[in-house]
């Protein structure tokens, strides 16, 4: 930590080697006062800043209106630093600094700094006006109906998106950074009353854990704070909805927004939270209750598939009936491999399909998968390197990994996959099955800051009504509690005052 010199050359001097080298650098020198003149020193990163912010609340009134009123500063007993920072810059967003790793830090951050000669200390103005895309529809995570904005990679806007639809003094916004050498910019967002302290103070517990030189991205984030990292199942849930990110904190739960990215981190998870999409709550309960119990079938169908597949051609053929059998048998006829391999060439080179798909451009991309699902499907059954049932096994279990609403569990169940396929191919059913009790007991073993990665169907101390927005989502009225992650006298969040009897009442049948 470097002080500042009540020099100003000695300050200008120490600033420009640090920034030796830096041509987007914007830096002036310039007198206030006219018959003793007082110099002044501005700096900032060109784009980085608002540029009318600049000219009009800081460079127009320390030229023009500080230099008009010379008296103020000549004649007066008045400390000149104090008449600078209050009545010659146009704007309330401003703080003191006094040291040269706090002007660089500022700078870096897209503020501007100004320095005056004969003090230890500067000035820091807020005119951050980074470059950034606005707010667009998110892409990963699509609804029919409900809000259409996303986060974009602004740290601000993001916060604002979500301020903007819990209106409550009780959302509080805690910043920090991380980073040695990038310096990012973290919101560690959380509602007061709602939020349980102990899981708070394990977040910010392991958010403080690493001192690391970048972070990037939230998924950098997301590795550090796990403490399951060698688990497949992700226990940190992604978001690029605000109105998803704002259901959580209303559940107690909190929200990691990263500067320079549109995905936000919500904590704590279980899995029940990732078959949950935000139109869920915008549309009839039966119809969407429907929906989520199509998503667990899928869940379940887009990791089993194969194996069961193999498990029952290989070492249980008695049990299909005799006229599939004849049709299984007839479709694999010239087929030179088993049907493991099969499964294994159909199923690699749809993983290859789908990562050429989201690299290339969205129009070739779409081009990518009309050829492979078509075309190559076509010219492998002919060409008899695999047989037509698999083709629609492995399309089956595509489909079904495309119904979860979230990425990162459907990349969990896609190497899940590949482990049913290993211990089907070598036990049958019973390496099926086998595989499926791994599975369960990692998940029942498994925990996000402290809670049950299976809640509500496994905790012990879950409230009956937590089960209302499980398998099946109950209408609104009837989900009266907040879930697992709220504290315990907090859990309220509908009450109904209606009279049991009368005409008034709404929920009488008529």
């Amino acid at each position: 930590m470097v002080p500042l010199s009540d020099s100003l050359d000695t300050n200008i001097q120490n600033f420009e080697e640090l920034f030796k080298d830096c041509g987007d650098i914007v830096k002036r020198k310039f007198p206030i006062g006219k018959k003793k003149q007082i110099w002044a020193y501005i700096a900032y990163i060109d784009v980085m800043i608002d540029r009318r912010v600049i000219e009009e609340s800081v460079l127009e009134q320390l030229i023009i209106q500080v230099r008009g009123v010379p008296e103020d500063l000549e004649n007066t007993d008045d400390d000149p630093f104090a008449f600078v920072k209050d009545g010659g810059l146009a704007t309330a967003d401003l703080k003191e600094v006094n040291t040269m790793d706090d002007i660089t830090l500022a700078v870096l951050s897209g503020d501007t700094v100004v320095m005056i000669d004969g003090y230890e200390k500067a000035i820091v103005v807020a005119t951050k006006g980074f470059p950034n895309r606005g707010v667009q529809p998110p892409d990963t995570e699509s609804v029919i109906r409900g809000s259409k904005e996303g986060f974009s990679e602004a740290l601000r806007i993001n916060t604002v998106l979500i301020r903007r639809r819990i209106r409550d003094t009780k959302l509080k916004v805690n910043q920090i950074q991380l980073g040695t050498r990038t310096r990012t910019d973290i919101a560690v967002m959380y509602i007061d009353d709602l939020v349980r302290p102990q899981i708070l103070k394990e977040i910010e517990q392991r958010l403080s854990y690493f001192n690391i030189d970048s972070v990037l991205e939230s998924g950098t984030l997301e590795q550090m704070i796990e403490t399951e990292w060698y688990s497949p199942f992700p226990q940190t849930q992604v978001t690029q909805r605000p109105d998803k990110v704002a259901s959580a904190l209303l559940e107690g739960r909190v929200a990691i927004v990263v500067d320079n990215t549109p995905f936000v981190l919500i904590l704590p998870t279980t899995m029940n939270c990732f078959f949950q999409s935000a139109e869920d709550y915008y549309q009839r309960w039966y119809v969407m209750s429907f929906v989520r119990i199509l998503r667990y079938c899928a869940a379940f169908l887009s990791f089993a598939i194969p194996g069961f597949y193999i498990a029952l051609t290989t070492f249980h053929p008695a049990m299909i009936p005799t006229p599939l059998t004849f049709s299984i048998a007839a479709a694999r006829e010239g087929v030179p491999f088993p049907a493991l391999i099969e499964v294994l060439i159909m199923e690699l080179a749809f993983e290859l399909l789908r990562e050429a798909g989201v690299r290339l451009p969205a129009p070739i991309g779409n081009t990518i998968g009309i050829v492979g699902g078509i075309i190559v499907g076509q010219a492998v059954v002919q060409a008899n390197l695999v047989s037509p049932i698999i083709v629609i096994i492995v399309a089956l279990t595509a489909i079904s990994s495309f119904a979860i609403p979230s990425y990162s569990l459907t990349s969990a169940f896609r190497m899940i996959k590949y482990l049913i396929i290993l211990l089907s191919s070598l036990l049958g059913f019973y390496g099926f099955w086998v595989g499926i009790l791994i599975v369960l007991t990692h998940l029942v073993s498994l925990k996000s800051v402290n809670v049950p990665y299976l809640s509500p169907f496994v905790a012990r101390d879950i409230h009956r009504s937590d089960l209302n927005d499980a398998l099946i989502r109950m209408p609104t009225f009837m989900n009266r509690l907040r879930p697992i992650f709220v504290k315990p006298n907090s859990q309220v969040k509908v009450r109904m005052d209606i009279k049991e009897k009368g005409e008034n009442n709404v929920f009488t049948k008529q």
